[in-house]
């Protein structure tokens, strides 16, 4: 009778865990374990607190961009190790790990699209590789979409989700800060409109230099923004934050962004913006 045996109570265990950390998630925001198909199929939102989970890089030139319409530039620039900088390993094996677990050669993707026709620059932050820090080649990256931008009279935008500037290449991270200041400073002498949409979380060096300097700042919600985490600051200032302390909405109501707006609205909204601006198709 050997075909009725149902395998060991462990394997049993095994294959009911597979298919339950499957089918659910945890929001981030209200911690509530939410049904995964309900959470992709509305844009990636938390059905509980609207919370805006994380998006890959091809999902959100999805949700941005009208389809077939994106065109990466730069895809192979890939960094040195001018430091030879080691922690629990060599840089350029950390390195090696994150391309091969995203399969791209850095923390932020560049390129040419079209947003309700109207063509448009962007450049989208990936998490996913080493916290989306911003290193030479991503302040170069950022640098040369602005000049592109620049060249052809077209709208920027960036989608900025990082930990900040990338500790293993030091100044040369830090370097990355003035020179993509002076990208945008390009940007607005040359009368060329730059969008940022700060999305959770933003963080140090990026938001201490590029993602605060456009135009029109826009943050979906419930994103955490700042330059310290909360924590430091408190046990810096030995003092107790606000109860949503650098949150999207925190920022809003004290004038640091200029709106912000859920995931199914942006597509318009940025539209509204570009005719505002005089750039729509």
């Amino acid at each position: 009778m050997g075909w009725f045996k149902k395998g060991s109570s462990e394997e049993r265990e095994k294959g009911r865990l597979n298919i339950v950390e499957g089918m659910w998630i945890k929001c981030a925001f209200c911690r509530a374990v939410v049904y995964r198909k309900e959470v992709d199929q509305n844009f990636k939102l938390c059905p509980k607190c609207g919370y805006h989970f994380p998006l890959s890089v091809p999902e959100r030139i999805d949700a941005l961009l009208d389809p077939a319409s994106f065109q990466e530039w730069d895809a192979g620039l890939s960094p040195g190790d001018p430091l030879t900088f080691v922690d629990t390993q060599p840089y350029p094996g950390r390195i090696e790990t994150y391309q091969k677990k995203t399969g791209r050669c850095d923390a932020i993707v560049t390129g040419e699209g079209r947003l309700h026709a109207c063509p448009v620059m962007v450049g989208i932050f990936d998490f996913g590789f080493m916290g989306g820090s911003m290193g030479s080649v991503v302040g170069e990256k950022i640098c040369r979409a602005a000049d592109r931008a620049v060249e052809g009279k077209t709208p920027f935008i960036l989608v900025t989700t990082s930990g900040g500037a990338r500790m293993q290449e030091g100044i040369l991270s830090l370097m990355q800060m003035a020179r993509t200041a002076a990208a945008m400073a390009r940007l607005h002498e040359a009368g060329v409109p730059f969008i940022s949409l700060l999305t959770d979380p933003t963080f140090g060096g990026v938001t201490a230099s590029v993602a605060m300097l456009g135009d029109i700042i826009l943050a979906e919600p419930k994103a955490l923004i700042g330059f310290a985490g909360p924590r430091v600051i408190e046990q810096t200032i030995k003092q107790r934050l606000p109860d949503g302390f650098q949150r999207a909405e925190f920022l809003l109501e004290h004038g640091m962004i200029d709106a912000i707006v859920s995931r199914p609205h942006l597509r318009a909204t940025l539209h509204t913006v570009l005719r505002h601006l005089g750039a729509s198709a």
